[in-house]
């Protein structure tokens, strides 16, 4: 579902007239070596594509036009292999509406210490055409990333990748859709929102729509297609014995597999990249979605509980950053604390919508009651996560801003079993310990509802915040929590 080799990035390098057509044709060579490496280059999850040198105002502006309206660009790495004068790319930057990484290297990694002229020196500009070019996008006051070292270094790749990552999510959110079946759970704050704000900041819109319009879509499901589903439950998990064919509970499986049709058909009618729902809208259906979410998580649909469309969306930008990579990502939840002083955890989980792509093992498929939402007993997929580096990401309406909040963790194996726990789950030491995370987390105004992440990094998020404009706050293993406070404060200030 999420393939970001259709995707673009442009290899952009600056130049100009002054060092004659020989040492033009050379920059050229050298930039389309350098684009063409990193095409190939194993790190790298999208398409490079080179471009050609552009050395005049006019040239940069209508490249910078024809980044704007490509569909499958999204976003410029920028070189300057010679000087190229900045004043010719105030037009082009300030009309580029894609992301811009700039990347400060040099053809070669090397000097050539027996060889080197003058004429090399011409040619081998980047130390200080580079530093031209930054100071034209500091003066523009473009957010942008800045990659600093030799083309061929895994480092500089890696950074680079990242970047394209965030790229990538950025350009999923251009247009798409998320629908919200029914409304926010009643009276809670913090995953309501300003839709229109999100929709002008970020491009994506949220539109609600009524549980009937999910249900007619699950009327009109098979009994053929629900077999179908069902081979695949009993291949993919470990499917309880009620649930299967004979078994008390079968009719709530078949019931879970209609369910999981009806609500694929009707993301995919309409085009939407994700969705919400809440126990308490759940007029005309015998049950609370719990496997169908947490399969189509698994594809790659954003999810949000009890309406919460901000999370759902951020949980769609992080499945298409992390497009290939080992681990998952999932919708979470802080459920319950372990106050252990020597071993102080954090129990992350979920009623049932947590994403198998986080799983340690094969999940077990089963039917319990919820105890809320007065229906029939959902079925759900149960499992443990393993342990490894993680982290959990919050976006937050501030009212005069979004804020993304991130806290790093460290992931543990179950420190004893949970027999009576019917849920996926997951245990975690937040750093840097669990008082002041939680104590920042809550000072930051940060929600419950998160996306826990296995394989994304908290540059990851830096790079996709900066491509918005938005506040980055991140609580990790250097947090001090009074530093951490006044960091928020002079963010007050900033934001105004």
């Amino acid at each position: 579902m999420l393939d970001l080799k259709t995707l673009d990035i442009w290899f952009v390098t600056g130049s100009q007239h002054l060092y004659g057509e020989e040492t033009l044709r050379q920059v050229a060579e050298h930039a389309r070596t350098i684009a063409g490496a990193l095409d190939t280059a194993e790190k790298i999850p999208v398409h490079v594509v080179f471009k050609p040198v552009v050395k005049t105002p006019d040239e940069i502006y209508h490249l910078c036009q024809a980044a704007n309206t490509d569909p499958n660009c999204i976003g410029i790495v920028a070189w300057m292999h010679t000087f190229s004068p900045a004043k010719m790319w105030i037009r082009g930057l300030q009309s580029l509406q894609k992301p811009l990484c700039h990347l400060h290297t040099q053809f070669n990694r090397d000097i050539p210490w027996s060889n080197i002229d003058m004429d090399f020196m011409n040619l081998n500009q980047s130390a200080h055409g580079d530093r031209e070019f930054g100071f034209m996008a500091s003066r523009l006051r473009m957010n942008r990333k800045v990659v600093v070292g030799h083309w061929q270094d895994p480092a500089v790749q890696t950074r680079l990748e990242v970047w394209a990552r965030a790229a990538a999510a950025r350009h999923d959110w251009q247009g798409a859709r998320f629908a919200r079946f029914g409304d926010n759970m009643r009276q809670v704050a913090v995953t309501e929102g300003d839709k229109v704000e999100a929709e002008i900041k970020f491009g994506y819109s949220v539109n609600g729509y009524g549980v009937g319009d999910l249900t007619k879509s699950m009327q009109a499901v098979s009994d053929a297609a629900i077999d179908q589903i069902i081979a695949e439950y009993e291949a993919a998990y470990q499917l309880a014995d009620s649930l299967r064919k004979g078994g008390a509970a079968h009719a709530a499986l078949r019931e879970a597999a209609r369910i999981e049709i009806g609500l694929r058909h009707f993301l995919e009618a309409g085009g939407f990249k994700g969705y919400t729902n809440t126990f308490e809208d759940l007029h005309g259906m015998a049950q609370l979605p719990g496997i169908a979410t947490q399969r189509l998580m698994a594809e790659g649909y954003g999810f949000g509980a009890e309406g919460d469309w901000k999370t759902a969306a951020l949980v769609r930008a992080a499945k298409v950053m992390a497009a290939g990579l080992p681990g998952g990502n999932s919708f979470m939840e802080d459920y319950t604390y372990h106050f252990d002083p020597q071993n102080s955890l954090v129990l992350g989980a979920h009623m049932l919508e947590i994403c198998p792509s986080i799983a340690s093992g094969k999940p077990a498929c089963e039917v319990h009651p919820l105890g809320i939402g007065g229906k029939a007993d959902p079925v759900r997929l149960v499992f443990d996560a393993p342990g490894g580096p993680a982290l959990n990401a919050s976006m937050i309406d501030m009212g005069n801003r979004f804020r993304l909040l991130i806290n790093e963790v460290e992931a543990v194996a179950p420190v004893e079993k949970l027999p009576k726990l019917p849920v996926a789950r997951v245990l975690w030491k937040p750093l840097p310990d669990l008082n002041t995370a939680c104590a920042a987390w809550i000072y930051a105004g940060g929600a419950h509802h998160t996306v826990f992440s296995q394989n994304l990094t908290t540059e990851h998020f830096e790079d996709f915040a900066d491509m918005f404009g938005i506040e980055l706050t991140v609580i990790d293993s250097k947090t001090d929590l009074r530093q951490f406070r006044s960091d928020l404060r002079l963010g007050e200030v900033y934001y105004k």
